[in-house]
């Protein structure tokens, strides 16, 4: 190997040197000469530091300029990092259909490094815009990554949308799935909110079983159980409205089995 084949990444180096020592300008003067090399090897990845550089110094056009060179290079790394970088700096300026551009761009590169963040990025504008249905489809793609950051993640906010929307079973399965990735992160905020998802169906099980009906002692635990559950979820008025139901209720047997329910608890 000759002094110049090992001019590139030398040439890398130093830039790098120079950046983390404050002479930005030097370093820029060394990563342009090379991005404009295009028979560089290194051509993409001085791309991308050059626009690091650039929006280090405000040079934001250039910036982009640099990262969009990156990006066109195909290179299966800095390819995907030259998008990220434009995507990043889209959403810093609030340029948010540039910045949904550029996200959908990393996807295209194909890094599965970069698959993860980029979901989550795109169902985060996806929310941001009201398009929760596309938001709801990137958080399931990011899931599917299996990444422990990004699943984990992924999982939280998919399973709050779906106990707002009214289907706990759904948002139990995506916690369990999250849940099997191998060292998934924050496991217990996944586990409450599995147990969240599972209060919400006990409730679904519960009010099932009122309204289909029973013998009168079914029927008062199933009230009993319900309106108990109820405020764990933040719905006191919903449980008093249960006990009412319970206590006005046509049969008396059914009214005196609620009423020894709720009484034995007040004595506690």
């Amino acid at each position: 190997m000759t002094a110049q084949d090992l001019r590139p990444r030398e040439s890398l180096d130093e830039a790098r040197r120079l950046a983390e020592a404050g002479d930005l300008a030097g370093a820029e003067e060394i990563l342009a000469r090379m991005a404009a090399r295009r028979d560089d090897p290194d051509h993409a990845q001085a791309a991308v530091g050059l626009a690091v550089v650039l929006d280090e110094r405000g040079d934001h056009e250039r910036a982009r300029e640099a990262a969009r060179a990156a990006l066109a290079s195909g290179h299966p790394e800095y390819a995907a990092q030259g998008a990220c970088h434009l995507a990043r700096g889209f959403e810093r300026d609030g340029q948010w259909d540039q910045a949904r551009a550029a996200w959908q761009a990393v996807l295209g590169v194909g890094n599965p490094a970069y698959l993860p963040m980029a979901h989550l990025a795109l169902a985060r504008l996806a929310m941001r815009a009201g398009r929760a249905e596309e938001a709801e489809e990137h958080l399931r793609a990011a899931l599917a990554t299996r990444d422990p950051k990004a699943a984990s993640r992924a999982a939280q906010e998919l399973a709050e949308m779906l106990l707002e929307e009214g289907a706990p079973g759904e948002a139990a399965d995506v916690l369990l799935e999250a849940l099997e990735v191998p060292d998934v992160a924050d496991a217990p905020r996944l586990r409450v909110l599995l147990g969240i998802a599972h209060l919400d169906m006990a409730c679904g099980e519960f009010a099932g079983a009122i309204e289909e009906g029973s013998d009168p002692d079914t029927d008062a635990l199933a009230i009993e159980l319900l309106a108990r559950t109820l405020p764990l979820r933040g719905r006191d008025e919903d449980a008093e409205e249960v006990w009412r139901y319970g206590l006005e209720h046509e049969d008396e047997r059914l009214a005196h089995q609620v009423r020894l329910r709720r009484e034995r608890n007040l004595a506690w």
